[in-house]
């Protein structure tokens, strides 16, 4: 009945806004400015400004200059944002026929303005948008390197890192794993097969991107039903967002070292653009030895990761296209467990290639533009048994997607669209555990958004279709509705409350429905349900936000009901070694909150504090679910002196006792880490050295959410070193 209810409700609430669209205004605006460096005075170049919630940018030019013209009547968040400086905010309100003029003046600064694209399809900011978001930028991946993603964001409330070792951890928000999470990159998956163990990794560079995103909480309406749960965007330089070219050339470069583990490595990248045309190119990669801990190395834990791709755009002033080819290769071992009598050396060699095209038109009748973006991945990594071939994954990935953004007419702007994948997944050697599959996806989507100034109302909905084809057994297809109705208020010019409800679906994924047989990555032997129906989550989410110059505020509280939760449940049986285990499916709930507080004590001393916690169990019997991050903490501060920082904090884990019935508990925790840095900014080039000490005290302590916990703690002490240059 929830499901029927909710497009009955979508419907009312779009009648009622017809009207607001019926009185579009006629007249458009321009603004302009100049961005400066505020020490010396210099004009900034290669400065991204933001036209916010209109979704457009541009970049400062030569001379720090930047315009936006045909912009419709009304008030506009307008943002400069550069990776290592300060993100300066200006609210602006434009009459019809006028011409604003707005300068920024930027500075090496504590805490930044986040700007994200992923929660709605157009750049906003993070104050204003209804989903709860996390943006880091290129310098701040940076000095986070690791081989895995989950370890570069591991420290961000709300999120949390499942691993098998150091090269296969990947992100679980809000206690959300697996197939609930989905991994982008440039908003379209990646084509990996990280959701289906707890040994596989994302091919995933950090160094190469402008920055990443998360959302927690679903994201179901724009991504698909595997995003229930949140997603992880990796945005590179040249996603669908860019859509002009830049006159000459511009790049970065980056290196690493540590110890502990023996890190070193380092990627680069350069455009070039002429007229409207631009080129562009990066590579690079890095490389870890085995780790040490408190109680020795960490066997078999070395990683390995490269990367390269390469592309060229026009951008016109009607039309815009790109292409872009990417390869990444990585070979990482699975730690080893040093109580077996003849441990098994694991190791996983994987490589992608994906190929991709951008194109769209701008300014069709009642539309802003019109984005379409095509890509295939191909995907195989080769599981390595004391150097022997075991088992050869392969999966590749077909995906188109077309989205129509509007024009802002009076209070009324969206974007709808439609999308479609088609996957074809095998694996031949000793782990096969599911039959060769053909999965065909497709889905229409909209999303809407009414201003009414210190009022914003946004709803969407989502119909998606999937279909298994497996050899040897009965084809399955689903079919379902997400949808969100969501509200933001201004409270005060700089704080807002948020409340969104959201109604989401969930096929089953493939490894649920065909698995059979012993996966050790997941230390079972899984039996998968051909016959799952697929999940329905109701969820709420409330947040307040306060964004302002000495006061950066968020908190967060959510509350998740899942219908027919698929779970991986014992059976009390052995098979193969491993914990025999079904795939069942019962109701479930998850809830709890993040909080986040950055504040300015001194112009030049900031404190940073953070918490996040979640509760997720089985409703019926009260059961604990598997693998939930305890209750975590952060205090730290940010001391600055003109190119100068120190940042000193302290992390904190509660002990995890609410487990499920194979866990064991797991041991609460204390790290001290240390992280300086010295930034040297000038108008066409930006320098950041840093260093990390990370487990300074080298604490022994464990993640409960990593499925070799037993025998592999984490890293112990040990310093990051890195150096990033930006050229523009």
């Amino acid at each position: 009945m929830g499901s029927i209810r909710f497009p009955a409700l979508m419907g009312s609430i779009a009648l009622a806004c017809a009207h607001a669209f019926s009185q579009a205004n006629s007249g458009s605006a321009s603004v302009s400015g100049t961005v400066f460096l505020e020490r010396t005075g210099e004009p900034l170049h290669g400065v991204r400004v933001v036209l916010s919630p209109l979704g457009r940018s541009v970049e400062s030019g030569e001379n720090g200059r930047y315009e936006f013209q045909n912009v419709p009547a009304g008030t506009y968040d307008l943002i400069a944002l550069n990776p290592g400086l300060s993100d300066e905010h200006h609210s602006v309100q434009l009459a019809p026929g006028t011409n604003q003029t707005v300068d920024f003046r930027l500075r090496i600064a504590a805490v930044r303005e986040s700007v994200t694209v992923t929660a709605t399809g157009r750049e906003e900011t993070a104050l204003n948008v209804i989903q709860s978001v996390a943006s880091l930028d290129q310098l701040q991946l940076t000095t986070r390197s690791a081989a895995s993603l989950g370890e570069v964001l591991e420290n961000e409330p709300g999120v949390a890192k499942r691993s098998g070792g150091p090269g296969s951890s990947r992100p679980v928000i809000r206690g959300f794993d697996g197939d609930r999470v989905l991994v982008l990159e440039d908003g379209v998956r990646t084509g990996s097969l990280s959701s289906q163990s707890g040994d596989h990794g994302e091919p995933i560079d950090v160094n190469k991107l402008e920055r990443i995103e998360i959302v927690r909480g679903p994201a179901t309406l724009l991504y698909g039903s595997n995003a229930i749960g949140g997603a992880v965007n990796a945005i590179t330089r040249h996603d669908v967002f860019h859509q002009h070219a830049h006159e000459g050339a511009r790049g970065y470069l980056t290196g690493l070292a540590g110890s502990n583990n023996g890190l070193g490595g380092g990627s680069g990248g350069f455009e070039f653009g002429t007229k409207a045309w631009e080129f562009w190119g990066s590579g690079g990669g890095q490389r870890t030895g085995e780790y040490q801990t408190p109680v020795g190395t960490i066997l078999n834990s070395q990683t390995r990761m490269n990367q390269t791709d390469a592309g060229l755009g026009h951008y016109g002033a009607k039309t815009f296209f790109s292409f872009n080819y990417g390869t990444t290769d990585s070979r990482y071992g699975v730690p080893v467990n040093p109580a077996e009598e003849v441990p098994e050396v694991a190791e996983l060699l994987m490589r992608r290639h994906t190929f991709r095209f951008s194109g769209g038109v701008r300014n069709v009748g009642f539309l802003e533009d019109i984005q379409t973006r095509i890509n295939y991945s191909d995907y195989n990594h080769q599981e390595l048994v004391d150097g022997t071939p075991e088992t050869n994954f392969f999966n590749n990935q077909f995906i188109y997607r077309t989205v129509f953004n509007q024009k802002k007419a009076g209070r009324l702007s969206g974007t709808f669209g439609f999308w479609g994948m088609h996957r074809d997944y095998k694996a031949i050697g000793a782990e096969v555990l599911a039959p060769p599959t053909i999965q065909n996806a497709s889905a229409v989507f909209g999303v809407e958004s009414v201003d009414f100034e210190s009022f914003h109302l946004q709803f969407g909905g989502r119909l998606e279709n999937n279909r298994y084809n497996p050899t040897g057994l009965a084809a399955r297809s689903f079919t379902g509705f997400s949808g969100s109705v969501g509200a933001s208020k201004r409270l005060w010019k700089e704080g807002s409350l948020v409340a969104n409800y959201s109604h989401s679906y969930r096929a089953p994924a493939l490894e649920e429905l065909y698995n059979n047989g012993p996966h050790p990555g997941n230390l079972t032997f899984e039996i998968g349900n051909p016959n799952l129906v697929s999940e329905r989550n109701d969820g709420v989410d409330l947040s307040f936000r306060h964004h302002a110059s000495k006061v950066r505020a968020e908190a967060n509280y959510f509350y998740y009901r899942i219908h027919d939760f698929v779970y991986l449940a014992p059976t009390g049986g052995i098979r193969a070694g491993l914990i025999e285990a079904d795939y069942f499916q019962q109701d479930s709930r998850f809830t709890g909150g993040e909080g986040k507080l950055d504040l300015a004590l001194h112009p030049n001393l900031w404190l940073n504090l953070a918490v996040d916690a979640v509760n997720a169990q089985l409703t019926a019997s009260s059961v604990s679910l598997p693998r939930i991050p305890p209750v975590r903490g952060r205090i730290g501060f940010d001391a600055r002196y003109r190119g100068w920082s120190v940042r000193p904090e302290v992390a904190m884990s509660n002990a995890q006792r609410n487990i499920f019935e194979t866990e064991t508990p797991t041991a609460g925790y204390t790290l001290v880490n240390v992280t300086g840095s010295y930034t040297i900014a000038r108008a066409h080039d930006l320098h950041v050295i840093s260093m990390n000490l990370f487990n300074a005290g080298d604490r022994l302590y464990r993640n409960h959410l990593s499925f070799i916990k037993g025998f592999a703690p984490e890293v112990g002490r040990g310093v990051r070193v890195t150096y990033t240059v930006q050229f523009f």
